[in-house]
């Protein structure tokens, strides 16, 4: 199960969480309470594999070319609260 750990700490924190992750541990990283990112061991063939690497690459820009454009009016401290 992996342990739970706010976005700030996970800053504070990323070289101790990389060694842990190299251990076996994982990672859901939250903002205000929801979790937004998670860490874990990669599967060492498919992260060193050049075709999938860019396989993942190229469904990530289709992905975000298909999204809105949207624009805020954000205030540092608003990311931060």
């Amino acid at each position: 199960m992996a342990t739970q750990i706010t976005a700030t700490e996970a800053n504070q924190r990323f070289s101790e969480m990389l060694r842990r992750v190299q251990q076996g541990e994982s990672f859901v990283v939250t903002s205000r309470g929801h979790p937004v990112a998670r860490l874990e061991a990669a599967n060492d063939s498919h992260v060193d594999d050049p075709e999938e690497r860019r396989k993942s690459m190229e469904e990530l820009i289709a992905f975000m070319r298909r999204q809105p454009v949207r624009v805020f009016d954000w205030k540092r401290e608003d990311l931060y609260d």
